[in-house]
Parts: C-alpha cells; structure tokens; sequence
C-alpha cells in the first residue's frame, strides 16, 4: 500500500512552505513509520527558510517532533508498533573514531550525511507528486502527517506525557538541560548564568536549577522572558537592553565572576559577554549559533586564566537514556514544559508560526495534529 500525506515542502530560501501531498516509500529492515502528533517549530528550521543554514532543496524541515509508531521494519530494534515516541536527530554509527570515543554528535557518518538531507542510510524516504525525491531536514523532517525514520531515532517516552510537550524533549529542552546537567559541571552552590531565554535557555535555567546551582542570573532583553525564566528557577532576571550582565555576575559573586555561563542567545555580543562574566577556570557552554562564514572577535585577555570554554550541539544527548528521564521530570513536576508553548497551530499555519518566531513573539510554536 501507497502512504500519502500531507507535508509542508521548502522550495526555495525566503520562499513560504507551501502544503502539498508528498508520498513515502516502502519500509527498509530498520525503518519505523511515525504518525507526527507534534512538531515544534525552532531556529534551526528559520535558518533553513532564510537561507543561511544551507541545504538541498525542495525539503521538509522540523526536527523536533514526538508521535506513534505505526509500522516497524523486520529488524528495527527497541520500538514497537504503538509505541509513543520523541524522535531524535542524531543517529549514529556506533563504531566510527568518534563514536568509540562516546561522541555520537560527531559520528562520521552522520556529518557526512547529515548536509545531504537524506535518511541515515543516504537514500530519500519521500518523494514529491512528480516523482521528484524530496529531502528531509536532520533525517527527520517532522513537518508533516507522517515520517520514516531509522529505530536508533525513535525514543519511546510514557504514554501519559502530551505530545504537544514530549515534542520539545527532542531538540530544545534537550539541549538547553542537556547542557546544565551533562556538561556544564555545576556543582552545588554555583552561580550560573543563562544568556538568552528561548526555549533552550529557558530549558538551561531549568537544567542547572536541577544541578542545584545556589544562584542562576538569567539574561535576555525581553521582560516577558525574564519573568518566565523567573518562574523556572532563575534567582536574577538582567535586562541586557539597559544593564551589564557582567557587572550583575561580579556582583552576585564578590567580583569574582560566575562559576558557569550557558549561552543561548546565538549572537556574537552574547558570546563576548559569555568570556568576561565568567571567572577564572570557570566554565563557558556556547548553545546559540550564527552563520558559520561570521567571524566574533574576543577581548584576549577575556580568555585567560584557565577559562574553558566548550561548544555544544545536542546537550551530550543520549537520547535513550535522557528522554524518558526528561519526560518523567516533567509528569513527577520538576521540568516545566507547558509554559514553553506559546501558540499551537495546524500545519497550514507553519508560515504564520515562523513569521511569528522571526519577530521574536514566540517560545515555542507547535504544530498539533489531529
């Protein structure tokens, strides 16, 4: 049988999506068919539309997405017909140089893959009305009624958390708590900073309250979203249009600097900001990005005395192990998810929603099927 469904296609950059009838292709031995229920529309899918995050098109973008399995190939493993599920963007090899050293974000075969637009076999799983194979962004490409993805990216989650809040464990409140609790090295009493307060950052806030930091400073230079950063952990809101979150750090921490800086701004100002807050031999976790030909230029001396400072993509995601435990924090009231939605919205508002985004009117915009 012939699976048909409706998805929203990229065509072109700085081009509205345009919702069409795409068709899928038949299940491969790893394969699994997920109904999308959710998909939250993020920055990264912005880049895609505007041109500045390249990628072949025409495409279907959405990386973020929590659905139900409905098919599985013979030999998919640990996922069931049933099954709710997050999915996840970064499969992996498992026996590459970077994934024997426990770096599945820098698995070669998913960097090799991964600027095609392919499934992480190198083939498309969808095709356009003509024929015409269509691409789909981060092997997963959510914006539409149906996906295929490979089993490795298919994280069962319970079944009482909602979809339209599951969906966001798999990109941003992944990487923004990811960062806090598996990396960021937050000890007990520390003082973080969270540089911008999106849905990563916000999710950042959450991650190093979870760490237990002793105070947490939030910046941003929206009101509303220091008030949400507020009601998520943080200790200090700094309105970076009017005052100096340096200053702020050195002051919450007797001129010292903060322990830990979480950026989640992508701006190359935040990231300058980032290496004069902290203090020596603190901790530096850049979350944001900015086109990849910008250069940002430091002060030197701001990265002296043993200041590290590491660049992170996926929170150090072990998607199998952190998902479900990000999905029970959440239904145990620990992770606050619901106040990360801003709008829900049918496929045929995508446009809209990322009109809205750009404008900077939304957290998190979700796309809910019925």
């Amino acid at each position: 049988m012939v699976l048909q469904y409706r998805a929203a296609v990229l065509h072109a950059a700085q081009t509205p999506m345009s919702v069409e009838t795409v068709t899928a292709a038949a299940l491969k031995p790893n394969d699994v068919l997920v109904r999308i229920r959710a998909a939250g529309l993020c920055h990264t899918d912005l880049e895609v539309i505007e041109g500045s995050l390249r990628y072949p098109l025409p495409m279907v973008l959405g990386h973020e997405a929590a659905g139900v399995v409905e098919q599985v190939g013979p030999a998919a493993r640990a996922v069931k017909p049933g099954d709710h599920v997050v999915l996840s963007w970064n499969p992996h090899c498992g026996h590459c140089f970077y994934c024997d050293r426990d770096a599945p974000i820098l698995c070669e075969e998913y960097l090799g893959q991964g600027p095609k637009g392919v499934s992480f076999d190198g083939e498309s799983r969808t095709r356009l009305s003509d024929g015409l194979p269509l691409q789909q962004l981060m092997f997963l490409g959510t914006f539409g009624e149906y996906c295929i993805v490979s089993d490795q990216q298919a994280i069962p989650v319970p079944k009482e958390i909602p979809f339209d809040r599951a969906c966001l464990i798999g990109c941003g409140v992944m990487t923004g708590a990811g960062a806090a609790l598996n990396l960021g090295a937050i000890a007990h009493g520390d003082t973080v900073m969270v540089i911008g307060c999106g849905a990563v950052g916000l999710a950042a806030v959450q991650g190093a309250r979870l760490a237990g930091a002793g105070a947490i400073i939030a910046v941003d230079i929206d009101p509303a979203k220091l008030v949400l950063a507020a009601a998520m952990g943080a200790t200090q809101g700094v309105d970076a249009s009017k005052d100096d979150a340096v200053v702020a750090g050195k002051q919450e921490t007797g001129g010292r600097g903060v322990d830990v800086v979480l950026e989640a701004a992508g701006s190359a100002a935040a990231f300058r900001v980032t290496a004069e807050a902290v203090r020596p031999g603190g901790q530096i976790v850049w979350l944001g990005k900015i086109d990849v030909n910008k250069d940002v230029s430091f002060r030197w001396g701001s990265l002296m005395q043993e200041k590290r400072i590491r660049r992170v993509s996926y929170g150090n995601a072990r998607p199998r192990r952190d998902f479900p435990l990000l999905a029970r924090a959440y239904l145990d009231g620990d992770l606050m998810l619901d106040e990360l939605i801003s709008r829900r919205i049918t496929l045929d508002e995508v446009n809209d929603g990322f009109a809205a985004l750009k404008r900077g009117e939304t957290i998190r915009s979700v796309i809910v099927f019925e």
